[in-house]
């Protein structure tokens, strides 16, 4: 099985207001940084350097530079796709001077090359099994009170995943997908993320949200997961039509099951996992 699933943009784009909701509650508990200008989130007199690790198509980058107005701000990600997206959507000098610039790279090896004022990830450490041991050098590529913040799912545990990875599991499935079907995903404890930040020199702050997402339209929670967890089955299933639809239309039925139709839409529990990490200042 591929090691890397095929992103979709505009399939990622249709829930985008939803997936959106978590990234604004990080960013309002993210303090002020180091650089920047008066009024525009920071405290010194530069503009503040940021990296968005797993900028994917770079809508939520884009939030960055409306709370740190001249800031220079890098996206980074290993989907071609996604950064092709976010290049012709965000990329370039924004209204308040900063900049905003894309790059390839890969999240389990990418390491800070200057010093950096806010390094924050959303939703994109998951796919990074773990994750926590590239703490240590992101947070020592910080200045003196810069901050690293993330948030992560913490519904894996929940019957959108735990179905699908029952189906790949079946015999049928895994004849064709072969013994791990689905890549790995690092699920930390919240209290696990606390100690090790604690232990490397941070103010931490980390909690945990579930948002119930009342979703509309025909089998909305198969959509949402098309745009996501689905995608590794999907990257895997290639080119085959006919499995494509087979697979697809099995692990719908089952979604209908688990995440029925009410009369105002189908509520769909989206728990997420917060972090925000203030290196203390020298």
């Amino acid at each position: 099985m591929p090691a890397t699933p095929i992103w979709d943009p505009n399939q990622y784009l249709r829930h985008a207001g939803h997936r959106t909701r978590p990234f604004l509650d990080l960013l309002g508990r993210i303090p002020d940084l180091p650089a920047g200008n008066g009024g525009a989130g920071g405290v010194g007199g530069e503009p503040p350097r940021i990296a968005d690790i797993g900028c994917g198509a770079g809508n939520v980058t884009a939030l960055l530079a409306d709370r740190w107005p001249t800031a220079r701000i890098t996206g980074l990600d290993n989907s071609q796709a996604m950064l092709d997206r976010a290049r012709v959507g965000y990329e370039g000098p924004t209204p308040g001077g900063g900049l905003l610039e894309f790059k390839a790279a890969d999240a389990a090896r990418w390491t800070p090359d200057e010093p950096y004022d806010l390094i924050v990830s959303n939703a994109a450490l998951q796919w990074v099994p773990g994750h926590s041991a590239s703490f240590p050098a992101w947070i020592q590529g910080l200045r003196p009170g810069g901050v690293l913040a993330f948030q992560v799912p913490g519904n894996f545990t929940g019957p959108s995943h735990r179905l699908l990875a029952d189906l790949c599991d079946s015999p049928r499935w895994r004849r064709v997908l072969g013994d791990r079907p689905l890549r790995d995903t690092d699920m930390v404890d919240p209290a696990d993320y606390l100690a090790t930040l604690t232990d490397l020199g941070c103010t931490a702050d980390v909690w945990e949200t579930t948002y119930l997402q009342l979703l509309t339209g025909d089998d909305p929670v198969l959509d949402w997961v098309k745009g996501t967890a689905l995608r590794p089955v999907l990257t895997a299933l290639g080119d085959d039509a006919a499995a494509t639809a087979e697979f697809t239309a099995q692990y719908r039925d089952l979604l209908r099951t688990a995440y029925p139709r009410g009369p105002h839409g189908t509520v769909f529990p989206f728990r997420r996992i917060f972090a925000v990490a203030t290196r203390t200042a020298a």
